[in-house]
């Protein structure tokens, strides 16, 4: 065993890996660089890193002038307590506002989307007293403290319940999920019946103070709704005088191709709540950003919340950075003409293969869903096999393959997540395409030929 392999294993049985049991994480890939759309183990292998990451390295490795920003930050003052003003929270909250929609320009800055989505609950419940529940969906992820794992819909939540580590009063509505309908319609004579039916929700409920969405659904399925789903939900929320929250953790940052994507619906919030690509990913930030109403009720009540890395100035350094590059980026029209050649070989390699059921997505946020049979739409894996201690997912199994062959794709239990750095070109899409076209072989020989066509169930977001 070389000192390297030897120093990994040690570290690996001295900290803990997130989300799984420790069993299985006993020789993880030591990272030594990242560039671009690339990242390096220790050996020198590269591999294209095209899930962003966690969905955050929106501008890929290594962006000098975000990494400039860092460092004279760094050198100048990398702490101070969050009570001081200083230059680079100052820079931080100007560049906020030339992104952010009309309205919401009262910021909190913590280090996480987690974070974010907690200090945006504790907002609304205190100022919708005595209304306190929170309707979530059961398609979704908010975080992992003990107010925002409770809003997550996804089997994360379970545990946590387990560990009598959530809050109550939240409650889950059916999702907008066109490809597996909850009500089992057609759209668009189902009539949006997945936005209607919050409405009964509420009106039944009593006492919701809050309806939190990720506008495209992230982790859980990068679910995009019909185009009436948004404008209903706000018109609901507005006539029972209920907050809408928009997670766009994931979704913002132009990675759905607009600065944040409930711009796509014409709809704006109460609160975003964001973090990821704020920075870049390259230093822990996060903003929940509230309307002048809701920032109007705390110029009486006392905003009962804060830690000790809020405002953190090294952190906010990078988000004026990170918010020019992007600007200068999306202007150049790369991202644009990207997407949409990403979309169409997404179809065409769809086409090509048994086992995806369904492609969905917009911008650099996509998913595959892999079902056994296209017809019936039977999957591979279902929500209850994601923490299986037996059982190996499709998904997993096929993005192991791809990893093998240089190409990181985030899985899920149902879906791949495709969501690149916005900087990749049509090149490298087409050459971490070739690598997924071969993985996918894997579950193609256990899938059904029915003679069904792949599903485009988010089509319709082609008009927007």
């Amino acid at each position: 065993m070389t000192d390297t392999a030897a120093r990994v294993r040690e570290y690996a049985a001295h900290s803990f890996h997130t989300w799984s049991r420790q069993k299985g994480w006993k020789a993880p890939l030591l990272v030594n660089d990242a560039e671009g759309i690339y990242f390096y183990d220790h050996t020198g292998k590269a591999y294209i890193d095209f899930s962003s990451q966690l969905m955050c390295s929106n501008l890929g490795h290594k962006n000098p002038v975000v990494i400039e920003a860092i460092v004279r930050q760094a050198e100048k003052l990398p702490y101070i307590v969050p009570s001081f003003a200083n230059e680079a929270t100052i820079a931080a909250v100007e560049a906020l506002r030339t992104v952010m929609p009309q309205g919401l320009d009262r910021f909190f800055f913590s280090t996480s989307g987690t974070e974010a989505n907690e200090a945006a609950v504790k907002m609304v419940r205190q100022a919708c007293a005595p209304a306190y529940k929170v309707i979530s969906r059961y398609k979704s992820y908010h975080g992992s403290t003990a107010a925002s794992i409770s809003l997550t819909g996804d089997p994360r939540r379970w545990y946590a319940e387990q560990a009598r580590f959530t809050v109550p009063g939240v409650c889950f509505a059916p999702d907008s999920y066109c490809y597996r309908c909850p009500f089992a319609l057609t759209y668009p004579q189902c009539g949006v019946q997945c936005a209607r039916y919050l409405d009964y929700m509420i009106r039944e409920e009593g006492n919701v103070a809050a309806l939190i969405v990720e506008p495209v659904v992230g982790t859980n399925g990068r679910l995009i709704p019909p185009p009436e789903y948004y404008p209903m939900l706000r018109a609901i929320c507005d006539a029972h005088g209920v907050m809408l929250i928009a997670d766009e953790v994931m979704s913002g940052w132009f990675r759905t191709g607009t600065a944040f994507a409930m711009e796509h619906w014409g709809v704006v919030p109460d609160l975003i709540t964001t973090a990821k690509g704020a920075s870049g990913a390259y230093t822990p930030v996060a903003v929940t950003a509230a309307s002048g109403k809701l920032a109007e009720f705390f110029e009486e009540e006392v905003f009962c919340h804060g830690h000790t890395y809020a405002f953190h100035p090294l952190a906010a350094a990078a988000v004026p950075a990170a918010i020019g590059e992007l600007k200068k980026l999306m202007a150049s029209g790369q991202p644009q003409r990207v997407s949409a050649h990403l979309k169409r070989q997404l179809y065409d390699l769809a086409e090509r293969h048994l086992s995806v059921g369904d492609v969905r997505g917009i911008g650099h946020f996509f998913a595959l869903e892999l079902v056994k049979n296209r017809k019936t739409r039977e999957p591979f894996d279902v929500k209850a096999d994601k923490f299986s201690q037996t059982k190996a997912l499709m998904t997993g199994r096929v993005a192991a393959d791809a990893m093998q062959r240089g190409v990181y794709i985030s899985p899920w239990y149902d879906t791949l997540v495709i969501a690149p750095p916005l900087i990749i070109t049509e090149a490298q899409v087409d050459e971490a395409l070739a690598v997924l076209e071969s993985s996918l072989a894997i579950a193609d020989r256990e899938a059904v030929d029915t003679g069904t066509p792949v599903s485009r169930s988010t089509e319709y977001a082609k008009d927007r």
